[in-house]
């Protein structure tokens, strides 16, 4: 008598939350593919039996999407859509046992670090043979590198530790092996994250080694640009200076989270650093790289802000014209240092206070596009959307900052190429531009503004 063989599962992952969270679920769908295991990432098809949801627990509205989301997945579940629904990522570490008690139709929580227990709900096994291999789900010219994971840092507002555990540096070798790959598959740019950029290396090596690692991933065939995402301000390393000044696939562009402008609140905020020597590391940077692109995060409203603190904050974000900012109203987390405090500040004011940042960045973002009108800059082309091709000029990294607009009808450009874009127009967040003849050009005469040029180490480009 024949028996009824079961279906095999098909498996949908859901990602929430930042870019390491991205490369988190990346790793999961490798794995599961590596276990041939039928396995897609936000797929906008209807028909996987089993949802993993990668959630993210870092702030109130981030916290409550990912419960949102696991209570439409469980509803999916009750009407019979899906079979089974797996939670993993930083909500499911820190409040696993809530989770647990609130929302019975998960059939388990899984924390940060518990992938190879999750694999074993499929009968699957970690594969350390596919260490430093990742399918990526961004557009295929680019992809995140996570070079540590967790955070040794004392921040008063920051659960992150609490979610992701102490630092952890991967070694040099790993990550240039990983690049290695992602440079074979068609990678051309490399988002560097960690929680601390620039503490990468001291729990391995004893030293900061940012700058190293630097130069050996810039060494890596195939590799065009190289950005910098969430450095620290205090104990900065100033030989990433002299890389990024040397080497010409790492962009002049540095992503440090500062999170205020008052000395009294850097205190409050743990952040062992002050206003003024804050501004003389910006200028120190600004010194080395005149030409540098300095994107920064700020947080309205953490608790003892006095209406004077965010007066210096605002004359701060005013004085310092950042390239890029954006800013976070203050979220009351549980198990943090803040959290002791009194979350004094209404919700109103904390947002009015944003909206306030952001209308001087707003002036500050149109004032620089608008000095970018006439010139040649070199752009990647990310997509297709609406008419228009759209990319990125060095100065700009996927998803938080401008994008170059440049009209379909009358330029034909290849998805993941580099073009010459001559800048005809501008809004406070986005440039508009036409394609500079010719297309094929030779990339040591790209921009007539910028000062370091693309390799050549691939001609299709």
């Amino acid at each position: 008598m024949k028996t009824k063989g079961r279906k095999k599962d098909k498996v949908n992952i859901v990602t929430l939350g930042c870019s390491k969270n991205l490369v988190d679920s990346e790793v999961m769908l490798t794995q599961l593919k590596g276990n041939q295991i039928d396995a897609t990432h936000e797929s906008e098809k209807d028909d996987a039996n089993v949802v993993i949801v990668n959630t993210c627990g870092f702030i109130d509205n981030a916290k409550q999407e990912s419960i949102d989301t696991i209570l439409r997945y469980a509803d999916a579940k009750q009407d019979g859509q899906i079979e089974k629904l797996y939670v993993t990522g930083c909500l499911s570490q820190r409040y696993k046992d809530d989770l647990e008690q609130e929302i019975p139709e998960v059939d388990a929580f899984f924390g940060t670090l518990e992938l190879p227990l999750l694999l074993k709900k499929f009968k699957a096994d970690y594969k350390h043979e596919l260490v430093g291999e990742r399918i990526t789900t961004t557009a295929r010219h680019y992809a995140y590198l996570k070079i540590a994971e967790g955070c040794d840092r004392p921040c008063s507002f920051c659960a992150i530790p609490l979610m992701r555990g102490k630092h952890v540096s991967q070694p040099i070798e790993n990550l240039v092996k990983q690049a290695q790959a992602l440079a074979r598959n068609g990678t051309k740019e490399l988002l560097l994250i960690a929680q601390d950029l620039t503490y990468y290396g001291l729990d391995i090596y004893r030293k900061r080694r940012l700058a190293d690692l630097l130069r050996h991933l810039s060494d890596v065939e195939g590799i065009e640009w190289i950005r910098l995402h969430y450095a620290f301000p205090s104990g900065f390393p100033m030989d990433v200076l002299d890389v990024i000044a040397e080497r010409s696939n790492v962009c002049n562009y540095l992503d440090m989270p500062l999170q205020h402008g008052s000395t009294r609140m850097l205190k409050l905020m743990r952040r062992g650093i002050t206003r003024e020597k804050t501004e003389q590391l910006l200028d120190q940077i600004r010194n080395k790289i005149p030409d540098i692109t300095l994107r920064t995060t700020l947080i309205a409203g953490h608790p003892g802000e006095t209406e004077e603190d965010f007066a210096q904050m605002l004359d701060f974000v005013e004085e310092t014209q950042f390239d890029r900012l954006g800013i976070f109203a203050y979220s009351h987390e549980e198990g943090t240092h803040a959290f002791s405090m009194e979350d004094n500040i209404p919700e109103e004011v904390k947002q009015e206070r944003v909206n306030q940042v952001m209308e001087v960045q707003e002036s500050i973002s149109w004032k620089k596009n608008q000095q970018k009108i006439g010139k040649t800059l070199p752009v990647l082309i990310d997509r297709k959307e609406g008419g228009y091709f759209i990319g990125r000029t060095e100065a700009d990294s996927p998803e938080v900052d401008n994008e170059v607009l440049i009209p379909a009808q009358e330029n034909y450009l290849r998805l993941g190429d580099f073009a010459r874009v001559t800048i005809t127009d501008a809004s406070e967040f986005d440039l508009f531009g036409t394609v500079a003849q010719p297309t094929n050009f030779d990339r040591h005469t790209i921009s007539n503004d910028t000062r370091k040029t693309i390799p050549s180490q691939n001609p299709t480009v």
